[in-house]
């Protein structure tokens, strides 16, 4: 009887694709891949380690499992991932219920790692270089209809909040060729949407190439038969260039879609970030985007609370959003991680004022989307189904102006059964939130 292994993977869509390599790899070797991780012999957590809520979320679900451990339920935990690299020996000292702790350029060894966990008892701390993390080859796709395709790992940017590039490394694009030919083997697998993915989609290639490349890319993503919505995220906003957004404008396949996370409006926070532009320049490239794509749907990010950051500086920051009214956004108050350049900054900011700035951006983002909303009451849109909720007794999908999981849903009612994946037009009839309730047109 082979052995079971079960899979929860934290955080953000490029980590789901690494845990579906390590899942495809699990397999090749002969191992049984189970929905449920509770139903597993051994339960690989692939965690997050970005901001302080992601590394509870991924010391909780660790701890769940260790609780079954203990049980008997399962035989072994590992963990991978952001916060396995980050923190290393410390959660195996922590949390001595854990089997292995395995760094990202360890991953391709887990099949390995798991057969000396159970044969030989061991407790196992592999790590190597975090640039030996595979980003090509072949992955076990774990959603339905739609697909990430990462595009290039790690981040050279060094934005002072972020950890990323320690625990990532430096930004190492793949080759066009090898994106492409997994475009197309998500393509004949019945993909029908794919989303680009990287820590920086606009830098891909510059470490290949010696120039940005994504506009070519999804040039190229376009030609794939078989793809109907190609969306990127992760948009610097000073490599948003003319020839990026008059690809956008001009291929069908691109949805009008852009998620740009410029974090703040005001230069000097923006430079103390050590981050380019200021409040200036972010409108203008906002009304530039606006003017060559007018139905494009922006979705941004947002920090509030940074080291440093006086009341006149957020109140800058809140009337920018009262003014761009963006379609999407999402802010985060302030969180000092270990080994940040920002962390030692001064003017660290009280929890309490992050938290009170952060309330009041999105009070206002949520009458902003009201608003907007409400403006789309009797238009028609194009929803791909997501799936039937039993308790609202109706189908919910997406429109291309949302994002899967991170923006609004579209419940409509219809007169026939709808597939996953199948594309229907609907007519909006009413506002819920940040939802949208419809009508299928027959």
């Amino acid at each position: 009887m082979s052995t079971r292994v079960g899979m929860v993977s934290l955080g953000c869509p490029k980590n789901l694709v690494d845990a579906e390599h390590i899942l495809y790899n699990l397999r090749e070797d002969g191992f049984e891949i189970v929905p449920d991780a509770a139903l597993a012999d051994v339960v690989i957590v692939n965690t997050c380690g970005f901001i302080e809520s992601a590394k509870q979320e991924a010391i909780d679900t660790i701890l769940e499992f260790c609780t079954l451990k203990d049980e008997g339920r399962i035989k072994a935990v590992i963990v991978t991932g952001c916060l396995a690299e980050r923190y290393r020996e410390e959660i195996l000292k922590e949390i001595p219920e854990v089997n292995a702790v395995v760094g990202i350029g360890c991953n391709e060894e887990l099949c390995d790692i798991i057969r000396r966990v159970l044969n030989d008892g061991e407790d196992v701390l592999e790590f190597d270089d975090k640039e030996k993390l595979c980003i090509d080859g072949r992955r076990i796709v774990s959603t339905d209809y739609y697909a990430y395709l990462k595009i290039a790992e790690g981040c050279s940017n060094r934005c002072t909040y972020c950890a990323i590039p320690s625990i990532r490394g430096k930004m190492r694009s793949r080759t066009m060729d090898s994106i492409l030919d997994e475009a197309r083997w998500l393509a004949k697998a019945g993909i029908t949407e794919i989303i680009v993915v990287a820590q920086d989609t606009t830098g891909y290639g510059v470490d290949l190439y010696g120039e940005p490349k994504i506009a070519e890319l999804l040039q190229e993503l376009c030609r794939i038969d078989g793809i109907k919505w190609i969306r990127t995220l992760y948009s610097y906003p000073e490599r948003i260039t003319d020839k990026l957004l008059d690809v956008i404008a001009s291929e069908k396949k691109l949805v009008k879609y852009l998620d740009i996370p410029i974090q703040h409006c005001n230069g000097d926070i923006l430079k103390a970030m050590n981050r380019r532009g200021d409040n200036g320049s972010l409108r203008a490239l906002i009304s530039r985007i606006r003017e060559r794509i007018p139905d494009i749907t922006l979705r941004t990010t947002l920090i509030t609370g940074f080291p440093g950051e006086t009341q006149e500086q957020f109140e800058e920051l809140a009337q920018f959003v009262k003014d761009m009214r963006f379609d999407r956004l999402g802010c985060f108050s302030y969180s000092a991680e270990e080994g940040t350049a920002a962390e030692k900054l001064p003017g660290q900011i009280d929890f309490k004022t992050r938290e009170a700035r952060n309330d009041e951006i999105m009070n206002e983002q949520m009458f902003i989307s009201g608003e907007l909303n409400e403006a789309k009451i009797g238009k028609t849109v194009e929803v791909v189904c997501e799936g039937f909720d039993r308790y609202a007794e109706c189908w919910f999908g997406r429109s291309e102006a949302d994002a899967p999981e991170i923006d609004g849903k579209i419940f409509f009612t219809g007169s026939r059964k709808y597939r996953v994946g199948e594309y229907i037009n609907v007519t909006i009839d009413d506002v819920l939130d940040y939802d949208l309730i419809g009508t299928a047109d027959e």
